[in-house]
C-alpha cells in the first residue's frame, strides 16, 4: 500500500490531465506608440521563439501571428499540465503610409516589437506662411 502523505505527486496520463483539443488561440496583450516618424507595436507573447513568429502587412493591415511549442523537457514526464499553449493571432489597421523597406522586428523575452517607420509623405511638415498680395 501507498504512502500517500510522502506520494503526494503521482504520475498520470496525460489523457487524464486533459483531453485532446484543437489549437487554442489566444490575443496577444498589446501596446502601440507614435512619434513624428514611426509607429512601433508591442506584443507579449511568451513561449514564442524567433522562427515561430509571421509578421505581415498587406495594404493597411497589420498581421502577427506567433506559434507556442509545447515541449516537455528532456528526461521528464508530465504529472500536471496546467500552462495552455497555442496561437497568438493579432490584426490591426494601420492608417499611415509605411515605409516597408524600413521595417524592423525584435522579439527579445517574449515581448515582440515591430518598428513601421513612416513614409516621407506621412510624416508631419511644417508649412510656412509666405506674404504677400
Amino acid at each position: 500500500m501507498k504512502d500517500k502523505q510522502n506520494n503526494s505527486l503521482e504520475k498520470v496520463k496525460r489523457e487524464q490531465i486533459e483531453p485532446a483539443r484543437n489549437e487554442q488561440t489566444y490575443v496577444p496583450v498589446t501596446d502601440i506608440y507614435e512619434k513624428d516618424d514611426a509607429i512601433l507595436v508591442r506584443c507579449d507573447m511568451p513561449g514564442v521563439t524567433q522562427d515561430q513568429v509571421d509578421i505581415h502587412l498587406d495594404n493597411y493591415e497589420l498581421e502577427i501571428t506567433g506559434k507556442q511549442s509545447s515541449e516537455k523537457p528532456e528526461g521528464f514526464d508530465l504529472l500536471l499540465g496546467e500552462y495552455g499553449t497555442g496561437v497568438f493571432k493579432r490584426k490591426f489597421s494601420i492608417p499611415q503610409l509605411i515605409d516597408r523597406d524600413k521595417i524592423r522586428a525584435r522579439l527579445h523575452n517574449g515581448v515582440l516589437d515591430i518598428e513601421l517607420p513612416k513614409a516621407e509623405q506621412a510624416k508631419p511638415r511644417k508649412i510656412e506662411i509666405t506674404t504677400g498680395a
